[in-house]
Parts: C-alpha cells; structure tokens; sequence
C-alpha cells in the first residue's frame, strides 16, 4: 500500500478539557464540538484517532476504546495531576506533568503514529516535546487567541495567566503547521505571532442530521417540546447558549431585550454554565435582569446535551450571538441548519459564520437598542424569518463534518514525512 492511501494514526491532545465533555459546561465549548466531530468522521473513514487528555476524577477511566461505538477512535485519560478539575487560570501548572504522561503514553502505544494535533496552547506546548523527540509532524490549533493584556474583550480572550501569549507564541515558533477555524483567526494568530509555517482555513462543520428544522420527526424534538412549552408557555422565545463569561456576552442579551416593547417582548433562554474563574457571573447576570426589569422574561437552562441543544434552537424564533469575540461561531452554524436566523456582533470570526442579510443580521454596534431592532425585526416580520431561515439551512448543508474531515486528512498527509526516523 503505498504511504499515501495507507490509514493514518492521529493523535489529538487537549489538556485543559475533555474533548468528550459537553459543550456549554465549565471551559468546555466550540472547541470540543470540533475535536469530537473531526475525530469521529476521521475514524469512520478508516483512520485510527487517539484522543489523549487527562484525567479529571479518580472514577475517570484511563482507556476508552471505541468512542461512540466507532472503530479506531480511542480515548485516553492521562494522570497527569490530581484527578480533580482545575480552573482555566490554573492549568498552566499542569503542562510539565501531562508532557511527562504523554512521553509514557507514547512508549506503549506511540510507535505508528503520523500525526500530533494539538488543540489550544496548553495542549500544544505539553505535546511538543513529544513531538520533536518522536520526529513526529506537530499541527497547532489555537480555537481562541488570547488578548493582549490591557486590550478590550474585542481584542480577544483574557489571557488567563501569564504563561498564555509567551506559550501561544512558543507554538507558533516550534509547530509545523498551524490550522485555523477562520480567517479571522488566522489574521489574529499572524498579527500577534508572525509565525514561518503556513495557516490553513478550515471552516467547522455541522450535523445537519440533529441541527435541523422544526418538524423533523426526532424523538428530541418531540421530547423537548413538552419543555420548552413549560419554559415559555408557548410564547416566542430567543435563544442564548454559551459558556457564561463576559466573553459570551450575555448581558448584551439581558440589556436588548430589555429595549424590546413590553407587549412584543418575547422571553429569552440562556443555556450554559460558568467555569470556576466565572463562578459568579450567572449571579450577576440575574441581578443586571432585575435592574433591566425583565427577570421574569428570562429561563436559565444550564448545559444541554447536543440533542438538548438542538431542539431548543430549532424552536426557537431568533438566535443571539452577542460574543465580543470568537473564532469563529460554531452555534450560528448550528442555528443555520436548525433554520432560525441569528443576530451576531459584525466582528471577528461572527463575520463568517453569518452571512449579514442572508442567514441574520449582524449588528455594528453593542449599542441594545440596536440588538433589539434587530430582533424585533424578525418577530415582527415571518416572511423575513422564513427566508432567513431557508437560506441558513441551504448554507449549513455545505458544511458537513464529513467534508471538515476529509481536508484536515489531506493537511494531515501534507505533513507526513517531514521527519525522518
């Protein structure tokens, strides 16, 4: 079999998070719906995919094989550290520890591995030193871009510690190739780093199977429904789902509705969770309701499973994305192919993952008097909703996780043989 048709082995490393972790709960977000759904498509088309992160509880077992029931995706827990979570900010004491683990790791089972893939800097920093003494080909991907200290949340995320640009930059500095979410992300990565290697763009993809219309027959929707009815008394209803952190924005949300007339204010369902360098926030957020004077137009749903998810922005009327900044937006795409417009902020990656007057509206300003014309446009305008709604899900279906997979193999096989063993 010649070397390029043969299967590949992939390792992809994640230190701060488990990439099987629910999105929406403690630092878990776009970059885990990335990681898995690559990794499971990776693996349906006849690669083998080691996913490799540490372990987080003493029940937590060391070896998973066969993820999701598919063939050749494994995961593995590292004892790296107590087996207990650590906040964000305190993660960096772990990279020492976790590149120990993995240089153990890789003596049992790194002997066919092609390719490391490291997801966000804590990742790639612990995994280099593997890499390079393996001779292996190491691909850098950053999923957020930190923020130089004194910038705005505009600028990007706060670093949450001090170790976080001078490690984003050693990544930068010793990767062989860097894969971005955007082009936004990719301007941001060679603004503040400058790095020789080159920056693909490759777009997230979406499973339009679950992230679909109202009326699709899945027994989530069905389920969720009765929910839904409960939370909203069948009244229109916005959506917000993130990780709640000033990042996210969701007091952005709070503020437009607020702007909204009372008789046409529909209620918003924030769904997410706070990590534990945000533990308060949430607090903050049902005070800054009360000042707003809209706290009883307001459901806190926490995290949702993906099905969970998928039902509620499928019923949902507006989508609302008011983040200062990300990489791209993975949850507008999933609003997409659910067929329900979003209103975003006109910056960043949220610049690519809503088509301005096509799939949403993206807003130039936070002003919330703009935010809440924007959304009440939709509620007062059906006909405007249906066409946004049946372009998002046009748009989505070109972005499938299957696609996503078959190029992140191509670069894969791009940076085979760079090393010789």
């Amino acid at each position: 079999m010649k070397s390029a048709d043969r299967p590949l082995h992939i390792v992809m490393t994640v230190l701060h998070t488990s990439p099987l972790a629910r999105p929406g709960s403690a630092d878990a977000g776009g970059l885990n719906v990335v990681v898995s759904s690559t990794a499971q498509e990776i693996a349906r088309s006849g690669h083998k995919v080691s996913l490799v992160s540490r372990k987080t509880s003493t029940d937590m077992p060391e070896v998973v094989n066969d993820v999701y029931g598919i063939k050749g995706l494994n995961a593995y827990f590292l004892p790296a550290g107590p087996s207990h979570p650590f906040a964000k900010s305190e993660t960096d004491v772990l990279i020492e520890p976790f590149t120990q683990e993995f240089f153990n790791w890789w003596e049992t089972y790194g002997h066919d591995v092609d390719i490391i893939h490291s997801h966000h800097w804590f990742a790639g920093e612990s995994s280099l030193p593997v890499a390079r003494e393996a001779k292996v080909p190491h691909i850098q991907s950053y999923h957020s871009v930190a923020a130089e200290v004194g910038e705005n949340l505009e600028a990007g995320e706060q670093p949450e510690s001090e170790m976080r640009i001078p490690g984003e930059s050693f990544c930068a500095a010793h990767s062989d190739l860097i894969l971005a979410v955007s082009e936004a992300e990719r301007d941001m990565i060679a603004r503040r780093y400058n790095p020789t290697i080159p920056i693909p763009v490759v777009y997230p993809g979406v499973d339009t199977d679950m992230f679909r219309p109202v009326g699709c027959g899945k027994p989530h929707c069905r389920e969720g429904k009765a929910r839904i009815a409960q939370l909203t008394n069948k009244d229109p209803y916005i959506f917000f789902a993130a990780r709640l952190q000033p990042l996210k924005g969701a007091d952005l949300a709070i503020e437009a509705l607020a702007r909204i007339p009372s008789e046409e204010r529909p209620i918003l369902i924030i769904a997410g969770e706070a990590s534990q360098d945000f533990a308060g926030y949430e607090e903050s957020l049902h005070k800054r309701a009360y000042e707003c004077g809209v706290a009883e137009n307001i459901r806190y749903v926490g995290s949702l499973s993906r099905p969970e998810l998928a039902c509620m922005i499928s019923y949902s009327d507006v989508m609302v994305t008011p983040s200062y900044s990300e990489t791209f937006g993975i949850i507008n795409l999933e609003a997409a192919a659910c067929g329900v417009p979003v209103v975003a902020w006109n910056k960043t990656g949220l610049k690519e993952s809503v088509i301005n007057g096509v799939t949403g509206t993206l807003c130039e300003t936070r002003d919330p008097e703009e935010w809440a014309q924007a959304i009440v446009n939709y509620l007062r305008d059906p006909e405007l909703r249906a066409k946004h709604a049946q372009a998002g899900r046009r748009h989505a279906q070109a972005h499938t996780w299957e696609a996503v997979a078959e190029k992140y193999v191509d670069i894969y096989r791009q940076c085979q043989g760079k090393y010789v063993k």
